[in-house]
């Protein structure tokens, strides 16, 4: 009974010291096994739109356009793009080097569609629309992309990569609500960047949303900014 009690118990303390371990390993980093799961579905998501930077063309090209010409083309093409594009597909790319990301972002915020990836809102616009961008992402598990989310400071920099042009963006602030809140989804006619994940980490109770202002686009036709 004594060796079998120490055996028990002996179980029960390693079993202890495990939970413990993956518990600091998710709240320092994130969950390792579904962070495995996001990478295989970023490399295909990143394949894929790789492919549709290929296939998918600006409308308006040259530099003898001008900038209200360039502005309307964009708003045509991330429109088109917007209507073309599936739940789940691939839409962009999302860099942050405030948090060391570099995604791939899908489009849809489903539960299975933020398992691939962040998401935008299906309710809001696509970049360079001059609506609201509202884009999602997990912070603990699934690549945890918005793990880090509240160390994101007024002019850190966030950049989106679509087809038709690369988007900048500057950090404004950021605000906290609860989970039902509902009214951060509508646009204020002006086009603005919101990046969301659930807060506190671990619970979902409310939301973490930084917001950002655009700064700058750059065509993929040409280098320069058209600000």
């Amino acid at each position: 009974m004594r060796r079998t009690a120490r055996v028990l118990g002996t179980l029960l303390i390693v079993a202890g010291l495990g939970t413990l371990a993956w518990a600091i390993t998710v709240w320092q980093w994130q969950d390792p096994v579904t962070a495995v799961v996001n990478r295989v579905e970023q490399r295909e998501l990143s394949q894929k739109l790789e492919r549709s930077f290929d296939r998918v063309r600006p409308s308006v090209q040259g530099v003898a356009v001008s900038p209200a010409q360039r502005r309307r083309g964009l708003e045509r093409d991330a429109g088109a793009w917007r209507k073309m594009s599936a739940e789940g597909d691939a839409i962009a790319k999302i860099r942050i080097p405030r948090l060391g990301l570099n995604a791939v972002v899908v489009n849809g915020t489903d539960s299975d569609t933020l398992k691939r990836g962040p998401g935008r809102y299906l309710g809001s616009a696509m970049p360079g629309q001059g609506e609201l961008v509202y884009i999602a992402g997990h912070r603990t598990t699934y690549g945890a992309p918005f793990s880090r989310i509240d160390r994101l400071r007024k002019g850190d920099r966030v950049f989106l990569e679509l087809p038709y042009g690369s988007f900048e963006y500057s950090v404004t602030g950021h605000r906290i609500v609860e989970a039902d809140e509902l009214s951060v989804l509508e646009s204020e006619g002006r086009e603005q960047l919101a990046l969301q994940a659930c807060h506190p980490r671990f619970f979902a109770t409310h939301r973490y949303i930084a917001y950002a202002k655009p700064v700058g686009v750059t065509p993929p036709d040409r280098g320069g900014d058209d600000s």
